[in-house]
């Protein structure tokens, strides 16, 4: 299939161990956090050192890399954001491809510090119509993030209205917030951690209960309906099956939302999503017989229920979750493989598991190896049955080969 606008898969990393994962497991473009000034402060985030280690990595395989700069910004944010972007500017040997921004102070001080910089405007900016897409482009930005709030036809008529070489980028999958374009009050309120800023502590997914008078130190559920006290909890968004109606909207940039998740997040969303693109554009045909395979690969990562959020209607009770505020949770991740030496391999274990478990080997190239964890080391080489540490570094003999930057996880059930 020959298109125009060939999408971009655009992928979240929280640390320069997830943003390999994206690398290599499909990303075209990764997007990032530097220590300040992204909406994202309880992600690990990038240090200068591994932020120029992690562009260099995602260079020399074709990928770009964004960085996000999109708080809303106080007065005291000013000065030490322009020392920031010349950081970015001259970081060595390389810079990145473009900033994120979303306050229009941010954008000026960028644009003078850095002029050069290729600048995309953050969903954050409530991006909602098309004279807004052409107030940045003459602004001198290069993309616009579309709000979370827009249907597709509403994508279409903005690609309609704006200059051929302005790039539309939209979410496609992820957690959906519960305020209008992310500008929300309610951590601010609750817990002095301002959601604007970077903090946000998700009060959307709390249970929200009052004070029975008559009874102190009880407590009763509140409920929007009958349905139940979540009020807030919207599910994610999924729209795995819609890559046509996506491209034929005219975006240019698919986004997956997630720059808190573990790289067994990252690594099943990419691939997943690489693959169904890539069946697109080889032909129609071929992507709609893998609908199933593509189904079944997304779900083994954490997620809230899917719904297609505001693409094809407003959202309506269907699209919240009312009883509960957890994933659904179908594999437990174990570590990526690090190193490999002669039949061992090594790992920094995120999640328990023993000598003889079934456990299974996750490959860039799309294919799951089942194999069998046949003997395992600590650090020292000391034989041991299990893994009861987090972040303990073991080395392990599987039944099956595999591959530096592979990663391993487990069914939950098993």
């Amino acid at each position: 299939m020959s298109l125009s606008r060939k999408p971009e898969l655009l992928i979240p990393a929280s640390s320069l161990e997830v943003l390999k994962t994206a690398v290599l497991f499909g990303a075209d473009a990764v997007y990032i956090g530097g220590e300040a000034f992204g909406l994202r402060a309880k992600a690990r985030n990038f240090s200068p050192e591994e932020m120029a280690q992690g562009i260099a990595f995602a260079h020399a395989r074709g990928v770009k890399v964004y960085v996000t700069a999109n708080i809303l910004a106080h007065n005291g944010d000013l000065e030490p954001a322009a020392e920031y972007f010349r950081q970015l500017r001259d970081m060595q040997p390389e810079h990145c491809d473009a900033l994120i921004i979303s306050d229009p102070g941010m954008f000026m001080i960028a644009k003078e510090v850095w002029p050069e910089a290729e600048i995309h405007i953050s969903t954050q900016a409530n991006n909602t119509n098309y004279q807004t897409y052409l107030f940045w482009w003459k602004q001198g930005a290069k993309r616009v993030v579309s709000a979370r709030e827009l249907s597709l036809q509403e994508i279409r008529d903005i690609r309609d209205r704006i200059p051929e070489e302005m790039e539309i980028e939209s979410f496609v999958h992820g957690a959906m917030c519960i305020s209008y374009s992310g500008r929300c009050l309610l951590s601010n309120y609750f817990t002095g951690r301002d959601a604007n800023r970077g903090a946000c502590t998700h009060p959307c997914r709390w249970k929200y209960a009052v004070v029975e008078e008559s009874r102190p130190g009880e407590y009763l559920p509140v409920y929007e309906n009958e349905r139940g006290t979540y009020i807030f909890n919207s599910r994610d968004l999924c729209m795995i099956e819609y890559i046509p109606e996506l491209v034929a909207a005219g975006i240019d940039s698919l986004k997956i939302e997630g720059r808190m998740k573990t790289a067994l997040y990252v690594a099943t969303v990419a691939r997943t999503y690489r693959m169904a693109i890539d069946d697109y554009l080889e032909s129609e045909e071929k992507y709609r017989a893998n609908l199933e395979k593509y189904r079944e690969e997304i779900s083994k990562c954490t997620y809230r229920q899917f719904s297609t959020g505001f693409y094809f209607a407003k959202p309506d009770e269907r699209s919240q979750i009312y009883d509960n505020n957890t994933y659904v949770n179908e594999y437990i991740y174990l570590g990526i493989v690090e190193e490999r030496k002669g039949d061992l391999i090594r790992i920094t274990q995120r999640n328990k598991f023993c000598v003889g478990d079934e456990i299974e080997i996750m490959k860039p190239d799309g294919t799951n190896v089942s194999v069998t964890v046949e003997t395992m080391y600590t650090e020292d080489m000391q034989p041991v049955e299990s893994a009861p540490h987090p972040k303990q570094v073991l080395w392990i003999r599987l039944s099956g080969e595999a591959s530096v930057y592979d990663l391993l996880r487990v069914k939950a059930d098993e």
